[in-house]
């Protein structure tokens, strides 16, 4: 049976949430304003170099909100493939690329070149979403292929190929194509990231994980039943009598003495 909804996956409910109701305390106390970046005169001349980490907690329009939280919930599917310690890992060890590179980027190499014309990089998570985007792309096979064909009237026959997957990439798309051009130079950053992240060339990121703390209490749950029968068979095999063994471990001399002179 296909699961639906958040089941099995409850990182990414927490992340549409999370979109959702920081846009909207955003806007219910008027700070927008603190998290779109202006390289000038935020960065260049006030120095509120603080920018550079708050930028990707919440989106400013209702639009980018819509789009990034039905994107997130169709990419529910990785956190299903993955599992959750995964995915919470791949968000954690890629956070510092999506988070520094973007503003970085804009300031060290896009605005340079654009003759100083580019300096507005919008608020909101894009870059997260395409990283995520991008283990999509490779990880998620597509069902079914097929074609849509057109002619002219001089009987020229085009034709474009597509799959079961490319209407999952429209949604995406308007994100990146929201607030031009500083969201497209996000949703490149984010989908580089996660190429990287795929190709295992991503510094520190494509071996991390969080430590499993399940992990250690198993352990100790394994070695204290293997424990308790290596003492019972130790019991066994001296002669002991089974109700001589108490809470598996065997009972001394003297507590079998007593038990005799109280009538158990």
């Amino acid at each position: 049976m296909l699961a639906s909804g958040f089941s099995n996956a409850p990182l990414s409910k927490y992340l549409v949430m999370a979109v959702v109701v920081g846009s909207l305390l955003a806007s219910i106390t008027d700070t927008k304003h603190l998290f779109w970046i202006l390289i000038k005169p935020h960065i260049s001349d006030y120095r509120q170099l603080w920018r550079c980490l708050t930028w990707p907690l919440v989106y400013t329009n209702s639009t980018e909100v819509l789009f990034s939280a039905m994107t997130l919930y169709q990419l529910r599917v990785i956190e299903r493939l993955w599992g959750s310690r995964k995915f919470a890992s791949f968000l954690l060890s890629t956070l510092p690329y999506t988070v520094l590179l973007p503003p970085l980027l804009l300031v060290l190499v896009v605005r340079p070149l654009s003759f100083y014309n580019i300096n507005y990089l919008p608020a909101g998570p894009t870059a997260i979403v395409f990283a995520l985007l991008a283990q999509y792309h490779a990880a998620i096979p597509y069902m079914y292929k097929y074609q849509l064909s057109a002619s002219d009237s001089h009987q020229t026959r085009s034709a474009i190929n597509l799959t079961s997957k490319t209407t999952s990439y429209v949604l995406p798309l308007q994100l990146a194509l929201a607030q031009l051009p500083g969201s497209a130079i996000v949703a490149g950053v984010g989908w580089l990231v996660g190429y990287a992240y795929r190709r295992e060339i991503l510094p520190g990121a494509a071996s991390w994980r969080i430590p499993d703390t399940s992990a250690g209490k198993r352990e100790r749950e394994r070695f204290e039943g293997l424990r308790r029968r290596l003492e019972g068979e130790a019991a066994t095999a001296s002669g002991s009598r089974p109700e001589e063994v108490e809470g598996g471990r065997r009972r001394t001399i003297g507590g079998q003495l007593l038990d005799q002179f109280r009538g158990s």
